[in-house]
């Protein structure tokens, strides 16, 4: 009885991304903000996990619990709407211009958000500034990813950039799939299960996620990343944002929008 169909999951979508489109600016940003906190949460959660136990697929079980929060509250968490906006409009619930407006300041409010939890991590992991961060085994990590996630891609030249934007397709056809399987079911912890299979996959494989990396890039370039602002927006954040769009909107949400929408035409 808690199992959703396919069909109904795809009008569930539709009506989601419908509602999403009608929300207005003071919504977005808070909604935008509280999920990049979330997801900031539950990335040092994770990267603590990993260096304490030495096993990514640790941080990868636990990270999920961050989308989890993100889902259950209906926040606002741009990778998600990258595939229930477009189908949206695509059957006429809403329009162009509406989604511009929800992408565009959900993704300011995922900043906001992702930034200041990197500030306030900062300010408890370093004790303001008096405990150097490279004796930290989390804090180490956090560096090492950004440098990763930008330095290694600056190297490539264009095979980085294209590295990156695919690894950002991969990444969200896994986050939007987790968003959308949680409407297979009506009870909470059918959700919560659903839901975190495809999120706990996208970690455990260390595919680019535009939200987390507005969190994991800024924090590692306050503890000492040798990354500078324009380094992590044009070898990270452009491309990867422009991947996550990719792979949101035409794997997820188009792709079942088209098979779902035909056999409840048919049936």
């Amino acid at each position: 009885m808690a199992y959703v169909k396919p069909e109904a999951v795809v009008e569930n979508m539709l009506q989601a991304g419908a509602g999403k489109a009608e929300l207005g600016l003071k919504d977005l940003l808070i909604r935008g903000a509280l999920s990049g906190v979330f997801l900031g949460y539950a990335t040092t959660l994770a990267i603590t996990a990993i260096t304490q136990t030495g096993f990514g697929i640790v941080g990868a079980i636990i990270f999920p619990v961050g989308f989890v929060m993100i889902i259950l509250l209906g926040l606002e968490l741009a990778t998600g709407n990258f595939a229930l906006l477009p189908i949206a409009v695509m059957d006429g619930r809403t329009t162009i211009g509406k989604l511009a407006f929800n992408w565009t300041w959900v993704l300011i409010g995922n900043l906001i958000g992702s930034v200041l939890y990197a500030c306030l991590y900062y300010i408890v992991i370093t004790k303001m500034g008096h405990i150097d961060p490279t004796t930290i085994a989390a804090t180490k990590k956090i560096i090492a990813i950004a440098e990763h996630k930008t330095l290694a891609y600056a190297q490539l030249g264009f095979a980085g950039t294209i590295s990156a934007f695919t690894s950002a397709i991969l990444c969200n056809w896994m986050v939007t799939l987790g968003a959308v399987m949680a409407l297979t079911s009506t009870t909470t912890i059918g959700k919560i299960g659903a839901m975190w299979l495809p999120i706990m996959t996208f970690f455990a494989l260390g595919y680019e996620h535009a939200i987390v990396n507005m969190f994991v890039i800024p924090a590692g370039m306050m503890l000492g990343a040798n990354v500078s602002i324009g380094e992590w927006w044009a070898y990270n954040e452009i491309p990867v944002i422009l991947g996550n769009i990719v792979g949101g909107m035409l794997f997820t949400g188009i792709a079942l929008y088209i098979t779902a929408r035909k056999k409840e035409a048919t049936a």
